[in-house]
């Protein structure tokens, strides 16, 4: 009997692996591209990403590259005037053109007021004196320029404000 229980397994193992086909036959790092196709048209495709036996991992992003950028703001107090700049590429171009902005405007006795990078800047006036200043956002800088000069005046109302942020580059 025991001849006839492993003929019988051999026989029964031989029908399942006869039910077994590859995938169209196709390489490895390739795939059917018509299974069961009725034109009898078959071929392989490669595996998108496969290399080699290997399957390739997609390229890490570099990481970003910020390029800075100035605004200033300078101010002839005497006759009222404001000269500004945004998005320039250093300090010293930034408080050159805000200079060179009020002169331009009439004014006599401009004076660089302030300067900042990569943030935003806010101009506030009262009845007893103009404040400046510089935060990450508009709307941190106004509530502070508003916080001090209400400290000391009653009318108090932002004259100016911008950003000047990064650019980036890659």
């Amino acid at each position: 009997m025991k001849p006839t229980v492993s003929l019988c397994a051999l026989l029964m193992l031989w029908c399942l692996s006869t039910g077994v086909h590859a995938e169209g036959g196709c390489p490895p790092g390739m795939y059917p591209n018509n299974p069961g196709s009725t034109r009898g048209v078959n071929g392989c495709n490669p595996i998108p990403g496969y290399s080699n036996g290997v399957q390739q991992q997609a390229p890490i992003p570099s990481a970003p590259i910020w390029m800075d950028r100035w605004g200033a703001i300078a101010f002839d107090g005497q006759r009222g005037i404001l000269g500004v700049s945004t998005g320039l590429q250093s300090e010293q171009a930034a408080e050159q053109a805000a200079l060179n902005d009020c002169r331009a405007k009439g004014g006599i006795k401009c004076q660089s007021e302030i300067s900042y990078v990569n943030g935003c800047t806010a101009f506030t006036i009262g009845d007893r004196g103009a404040y400046r200043g510089a935060k990450a956002t508009l709307d941190q800088v106004i509530a502070e320029g508003m916080q001090k000069c209400r400290e000391t005046d009653q009318s108090c109302e932002t004259y100016y404000s911008a950003c000047s942020l990064p650019v980036r580059i890659r």
